[in-house]
């Protein structure tokens, strides 16, 4: 470790300490901390210099940890119905999030369909993801990330995840992202595509050609990330996400049911039916609403997130490509709706 930030780091303990009690001990604690994961940081090759920018000043931020235990739980199953689609659709697929994602379209699409050669994403699911994100960057969030990280990582919970991504974040320092530019979500996610750093440091690309990955004031760049996100994640070229559907009265849903459990997201999967080929879907009946028939072989599963009688949705591979970037139906299902209604 640099003597500069073993300087730092213990010259801060006579600061906090004059706080309250319990303040004063989460602040000590914390700045050990911040001692013992810059070291680990620097074992990772973060320079020491960035360690230390990356570090003076911060303080413990008790209000991060609130909302992280804020998070429901991750339960395989419940006996809870599910919140009902409508809802979340009616806000998230509105008429201003729609004209603002047309006029963006619009404005880039020359860039959208270099990317859409490039990697086969559809330029609107990638403008989607933009609008849902952050509305095409209107906000993307103001806390700082490494004192956000640093305090879930020394929380400890889920210390893993939040340490590697403060160490994440360091590294995106030493490629020559700015300190200023780390603000974002409470959770780490920063930048227009809302990337956490790790995802950042995987994932983002220059879009413009001006040799860096700007995710907050470019948008070739942001789009350029998102579209990469997409191909990593193993988006089908050609295939839609899916589409809205009838199902016919009288259905027999249980012929059709997941036996399967997911070991990842299972109570998003286990609304979701088995797998069945178009072909098959159209021979039980069910009619599409506003979209022709995928071709005869794509496979897909059926959802109903307002229940029978409402409508519902064949979902392809591609729509677990959406879950991967927010594992969240209601999500998902926004984003293609979104998407087909600024291509549209």
């Amino acid at each position: 470790m640099s003597r500069r930030f073993r300087h730092f780091a213990w010259a801060a303990l006579p600061i906090v300490l004059s706080a309250g009690p319990a303040r004063a001990q989460d602040e000590s604690g914390f700045q050990s901390y911040l001692q013992s994961v810059g070291q680990r940081a620097i074992a990772q090759g973060v320079r020491p210099q960035t360690v230390y920018a990356g570090t003076a000043g911060l303080t413990f931020n008790p209000r991060v940890v609130e909302l992280d235990r804020a998070q429901p739980g991750q339960s395989t199953s419940s006996n809870s119905p599910p919140s009902r689609f409508a809802p979340y659709r009616a806000s998230h697929v509105d008429a201003a999030r729609i004209g603002r994602g047309r006029t963006n379209y619009a404005a880039q699409r020359s860039r959208l369909a270099q990317i859409e050669r490039e990697t086969g994403v559809p330029g609107s699911i990638m403008m989607a993801i933009w609008g849902h994100e952050t509305n095409y960057g209107s906000y993307t969030g103001n806390f700082d990330l490494l004192r956000s990280l640093a305090s879930l990582g020394y929380e400890g919970r889920r210390r893993q995840l939040f340490e590697g991504e403060f160490i994440a974040a360091l590294k995106m320092m030493d490629r020559g992202v700015s300190r200023d530019q780390l603000k974002g979500s409470w959770a780490g996610a920063t930048g227009n595509p809302q990337f956490l750093p790790s995802v950042y440091l995987r994932l983002a690309r220059d879009g413009d050609g001006d040799g860096r990955a700007d995710i907050w004031g470019s948008s070739a760049d942001t789009l350029a990330s998102i579209g990469n996100y997409f191909v990593n994640a193993g988006w089908r070229p050609g295939q839609p996400w899916g589409l809205a559907v009838t199902v016919p009265t009288g259905f027999d849903r249980s012929g059709i049911r997941n036996r399967l459990v997911s070991p990842r997201c299972p109570r998003v999967f286990e609304r979701h039916s088995g797998w069945r080929t178009m072909a098959e879907w159209r021979a039980l009946g069910i009619t599409p609403q506003d979209k022709p028939w995928p071709n005869d072989t794509v496979l897909a599963t059926l959802v109903e997130p307002d229940g029978p009688g409402e409508t519902a949705y064949l979902l392809t591979g591609n729509y677990r490509v959406i879950l991967d970037y927010n594992c969240s139906n209601h999500y998902a299902l926004s984003v293609g709706l979104l998407a087909d209604a600024i291509a549209r």
